[in-house]
């Protein structure tokens, strides 16, 4: 899912975002829209206890409202209590109306030539059941979504990890979200239950979302190529739980239902029941955040892992032990999967202490621990610049890079079909993929990043009996987003009056 949560909360400053996810064969992350990139909160009330009321930002914070979990998913900044293209209905309700559309070319490599563009039309309703109803703490969530388009790498490049995430999850209308949350202790305790997806609360940050590529947006690719990890928009039954143990350590664990049934095409996520669920995936995470309110250079810290308890095709092997890409035969059914990681964003520089405007560092670093996995592991590192030329203080520029590492298992295929055509090639061992961008703020309600892709070895995997390996691609990219209340003049965005 994408919303605005980011710095610019702090100052009561907003932007134009998205919000995104993707699914393909193997499902990618899910994600779109425009963050900015330093953890933003609110100034800490001195007199309550407990850690700070969260407004997330480039930190690790799961979203907290249907506009949180666009904006977790990487829309951008927010004004002090509202993301941005909010619309207050009063009483407690609020509404968010947005669209992300995202399109690519890739005029060199990849399996031949073409464009291809995909969007997102997103509603978000709050509620806020304390002022409706009186129940301290709680809160419902609803989102529905619209996804429509096509994809570069699924019809020219070749490769399995789009260039355009906002593309996937059965490119139809769905409810992407109803949920209800409930915050204890004086905040320290924050739970939330009902039809959720794992990838808007865990190994999320906005400050990713700055990115158009799926490598990255809107979270590390790897996780959905190991493991079940459930995906915007595609909704199931689930609870997730964070806890903090001081002001700036927490512990966040969760569990979401796997049901394949609902990622099938023309699915509308109406369907409550767990019919076709094959098992859970089970996301952890130990953390370490600070804030402009408590930290002069903001810093997110975190390490976790997942296991998956669902069952999963076999990457090589059959249900009578031969080569599936030979045989034709239905893949073996399997049974658990695991995985760690630990990542970091770090804002490096901050040149006017009283403003959030600086650069930001951040990286990832995952491995599989169990299962047949396709990947050994995933890297990636990147930077992001927020406020770039005099006048231009929502303008970012941003650059990531990061490599896929197949394993035996994931080549295994391509290897037997190769040795079934009579061929001895060299097989790429691993995908490198990566952008630079620069997000321009139109208008209070329109952001345009034009960005510039390149991915070195694209995997095939697809296309095992493919003869050469696929040529590099050099892709021209551009995320258009579009928050249709400041549009209308009914919100607040960036730059706005």
């Amino acid at each position: 899912m994408k919303g605005c949560r980011s710095w610019l909360a702090a100052l009561g400053l907003c932007t134009a975002g998205g919000f995104a996810a993707q699914a393909q064969p193997m499902p990618q992350d899910g994600t779109a829209g425009i963050a900015v990139p330093a953890t933003a909160q609110r100034p800490a009330n001195r007199l309550r206890r407990g850690p700070p009321p969260r407004q997330d930002g480039q930190g690790f914070d799961g979203a907290d409202s249907a506009a949180g979990a666009a904006d977790t998913l990487g829309q951008t900044a927010t004004p002090p209590t509202l993301p941005p293209g909010t619309y207050n209905l009063g009483n407690g309700l609020s509404v968010l109306l947005n669209y992300t559309g995202q399109g690519a070319i890739n005029p060199v490599g990849g399996i031949r030539q073409g464009s291809a563009w995909a969007g997102q039309l997103f509603f978000g309703l709050d509620a806020d059941l304390n002022r409706l109803a009186g129940i301290d703490g709680g809160s419902l969530h609803i989102a529905v979504t619209n996804r429509h388009g096509r994809s570069l790498a699924n019809d020219y490049i070749g490769n399995n990890t789009s260039v355009q995430e906002i593309f996937g999850g059965g490119q139809t209308t769905r409810l992407t979200l109803f949920s209800y949350q409930q915050k204890l202790f004086d905040n320290r305790l924050d739970i939330e239950v009902g039809r959720l997806v794992a990838n808007i609360a865990f190994l999320n940050s906005p400050i990713y979302c700055n990115f158009q590529t799926n490598s990255a947006c809107g979270n590390p690719t790897f996780v959905f190529k190991t493991s079940n990890f459930t995906f915007w928009p595609v909704a199931s039954w689930g609870a997730h739980a964070k806890a903090w143990l001081t002001d700036t350590v927490f512990f966040h664990a969760g569990a979401y239902e796997v049901n394949p049934l609902h990622q099938q095409p023309g699915d509308n996520g109406l369907d409550f029941s767990t019919k076709g669920a094959t098992g859970a995936i089970i996301p952890f995470e130990l953390g370490y955040s600070t804030t402009f309110a408590t930290d002069r250079l903001p810093r997110n810290y975190g390490i976790g892992g997942w296991y998956d308890a669902s069952d999963y095709p076999d990457p090589v092997r059959d249900g009578r032990g031969g080569v599936s890409v030979l045989t034709g035969l239905p893949s073996a059914t399997r049974f658990g999967r695991s995985g760690v990681y630990a990542r970091f964003d770090q804002m490096v520089w901050r040149p006017d202490p009283t403003a959030p405007q600086g650069l930001s560092l951040f990286g990832v670093a995952m491995a599989g621990t169990s299962g047949r996995l396709i990947e050994d592991y995933f890297l990636e590192i990147g930077a992001l610049q927020t406020g770039t030329f005099q006048g231009r203080p929502f303008d970012t520029v941003g650059f990531v890079i990061n490599t896929q590492k197949f394993s035996p298992l994931g080549l295994a295929n391509i290897t037997f079909a190769q040795n079934a055509l009579n061929l001895n090639r060299s097989i790429p061992t691993q995908q490198i993929m990566m952008e630079l961008n620069y997000g321009i703020q139109v208008t209070p309600a329109i952001r345009l990043t034009p960005n510039l892709q390149y991915i070195i070895n694209p995997d095939q995997t697809r296309f095992p009996f493919r003869t050469r390996n696929i040529p590099d691609a050099f892709v021209v990219g551009a995320k258009l987003s579009v928050d249709l209340f400041t549009l209308a003049g009914l919100a607040k965005g960036p730059g706005s009056p």
